[in-house]
């Protein structure tokens, strides 16, 4: 269009280096970028224990950047300037790298769902994996392939309460959500809790079932891209989700019930605005159309997603 401006967004890189690194979410950690709404950042993470190479065998780690491990190797935060309290701002995964190499392991002592199953609890098993970020296939040393669907199990903002806040359990302003649905295409929306969001990402994981029941899913680095957009008035309150093939609410709680109405309620007022119905006819709606999942069972509190498929109702 003639005398149109075009508006020009910076892109960003972003390395796992000291300063840049941390393993907790706290809204007075000083900034490793700060970016403006619609720029697109390139960060390069390392995997969630932050080690610094591949292992020589299976569960032979070398040095980590992070020594002491408090929670995951996370870079950022990241300042997006016009975030306030209130909004929300929306990470779209523009593109997702694994890393040529990853991890898993089971039986973990601090796993709680472990100790739940019929199995040994004193045996500690890891699981070497070959990634092939192009062909996107994983091999490991037990003679397995598997197809990969990478995304970030962490992306996080900072939490309003001062302190030093765990990267384990998620929150409403996002962290460690681990949903397998957060692949390459999707928005992740958030809610701002403190001045600039302080945007947090990491803890790549190349493949992971719903579950991800023994606490890890193949852990490994992750160079993603992403876009950030500041969203004045946000659809929820809640952390929510458009994916490539639909959309997502989350729920968060000790209690499997509590995190299912979390998530079930947020798809609820979704439903109602987009489709005009009342809040019984959602419902009525969701029964036959709506999938609830357990996200994760790993990191003191269930995660559970409600799922709408975009195909689901159509107008008849």
């Amino acid at each position: 269009m003639p005398g149109a401006r075009q508006l020009r967004m910076t892109h960003h890189v972003l390395e796992p280096t000291i300063g840049v690194l941390h393993d907790y979410f706290s809204r007075d950690l000083a900034p490793a970028l700060q970016i403006d709404s619609g720029d697109t950042v390139t960060v390069r993470s390392l995997d969630a224990r932050g080690y610094l190479q591949e292992p020589a065998a299976p569960g032979a780690f070398g040095a980590t950047l992070l020594p002491g491990g408090r929670g995951h190797a996370l870079c950022g935060p990241i300042h997006v300037r016009s975030a306030e309290p209130g909004m929300a701002i929306a990470v779209r995964l523009v593109k997702l790298t694994t890393a040529v190499w990853g991890w898993t392991e089971a039986g973990s002592p601090t796993e709680a769902f472990t100790h739940c199953l019929t199995m040994p609890t004193d045996v500690k098993v890891a699981v070497h994996w070959q990634l092939d970020p192009q062909s996107l296939v994983g091999t490991n040393n037990l003679g397995f392939s598997v197809d990969l669907h990478p995304f970030l199990g962490v992306i996080g903002l900072a939490p309003a309460d001062a302190g030093e806040h765990s990267t384990i359990p998620p929150r409403l302003c996002g962290g460690n959500i681990d949903c397998k649905d957060l692949v390459q295409g999707s928005v992740l929306y958030l809610p701002v809790a403190v001045e600039g969001a302080l945007l947090s990402v990491g803890d790549g994981h190349a493949r992971q079932g719903d579950g991800e029941v023994s606490g890890t899913a193949i852990e490994c680095g992750m160079t993603t891209e992403l876009e950030v957009t500041v969203i004045p008035d946000p659809v929820l309150t809640t952390p929510y989700a458009t994916t490539p093939s639909g959309r997502i609410t989350f729920g968060f709680d000790e209690d499997l019930t509590k995190a299912s109405v979390a998530a079930m309620n947020a798809m609820l007022t979704w439903m109602e605005q987009l489709f005009t119905v009342s809040r019984a006819e959602a419902l009525a709606l969701a029964s036959a159309v709506v999938d609830l999942r357990v996200t994760q069972v790993a990191n003191g509190v269930w995660g559970v997603h409600a799922v709408l498929a975009d195909d689901a109702l159509r107008a008849s």
